[in-house]
């Protein structure tokens, strides 16, 4: 993976704040003793995604460091909520990928347009702000396909972020564990993954049924549904949240006991929430779709295919 890392050309990637080519030093500042450069590489680290939970360019190249970090002794060595802050990092990445039979699409479009894409992409790194701003109006729809091809060197990339996460399902952290479920909820959703998934259901479900504290718990259940895997036996736990997660698997689109779970949750989101007490609700619910949730009628947002809808839902 640092042979990886090591071909990035990060002059010519860009994020919400604009061309990258100071991530990497900025994110080195995760590691150091310098306050000031830690609150600025963590910042930094977040711009990296969009506030849909998508890609930007840099999000893929980006994603390659969080791995490396995740393994640096030197990553928060008085702080262990760090790592589990980058395996959410790299649950919202396995969001962005999910492309799923659509990445061929996605890389036949880019291909055709390989020649527009780089001369969009010179235009938008060597713009003022508000030259960039402006191009993502220009009608040419280049700048969304500049934005599917970074979901597409996401795609790519899963498979080998899968592998290291899959190392910290074992963490003696239970925390550390859950936030390893939740991304690999997201990322072995990749085709490259199919076989696989049984056996990462099996252990997902073991570490739910182990789970000590509910948020724990509703986290791995979220990943599981995520995966196609049967969340029914927690339909009728007695924590609210516990169960308003178990019945968003997609596979319980239609069940009764489900049905009945979300609209017990949709007459007050809020109470979703305060179900987890000084917790937040589960890191899932950080990002969107499922932030989406936690608004009025939000848990009837369930289309027929179990995916969570309309606006910035899940396709």
């Amino acid at each position: 993976m640092a042979d990886r890392r090591e071909d990035v050309d990060w002059s010519r990637l860009f994020h919400a704040e604009g061309p990258a080519s100071d991530t990497p030093r900025r994110l080195a500042g995760l590691l150091g003793d310098d306050a000031k450069a830690f609150v600025d590489g963590y910042t930094h680290l977040w711009s990296t995604l969009r506030r849909e939970g998508k890609a930007w360019p840099a999000t893929a190249p980006t994603a390659l460091l969080v791995a490396e970090l995740l393994d640096d002794p030197l990553l928060g060595p008085d702080d262990p909520s760090l790592p589990d802050a980058m395996l959410a990092y790299l649950y919202v990445v396995g969001v962005a990928a999910d492309l799923g039979e659509g990445a061929a699409e996605v890389r036949a479009r880019v291909e055709d347009h390989a020649g527009e894409l780089r001369a969009w992409t010179d235009a938008h790194l060597s713009a003022d702000a508000d030259g960039r701003a402006r191009m993502w109006q220009d009608g040419t729809g280049l700048g969304e396909l500049v934005l599917d091809q970074a979901a597409l060197a996401c795609f790519d990339l899963v498979p080998a972020l899968l592998r290291r996460v899959l190392l910290h399902l074992a963490s003696e952290r239970a925390r550390r564990s859950t936030c390893a479920a939740a991304a690999v909820g997201s990322l072995a959703r990749h085709p490259s993954a199919s076989a696989q998934r049984p056996v990462l259901l099996d252990r997902l479900t073991s570490m739910a049924r182990a789970a000590e504290s509910s948020y724990d718990l509703a986290t791995i259940l979220i990943a599981i549904g995520h995966l196609g895997g049967d969340t029914r036996p927690w339909l009728t736990d007695p924590h609210a949240g516990v169960r308003g997660c178990a019945a968003l698997a997609p596979g319980l689109t239609g069940d009764d006991t489900a049905e009945r779970a979300r609209l017990g949750l949709a007459g007050s989101p809020r109470a979703f929430g305060d179900s987890f007490g000084d917790m937040a609700p589960p890191l899932q619910f950080q990002f969107r779709p499922y932030q989406d949730l936690l608004t009025p009628e939000g848990f009837l947002r369930v289309d027929e295919a179990g995916r969570l809808t309309p606006g910035g839902a899940a396709s």
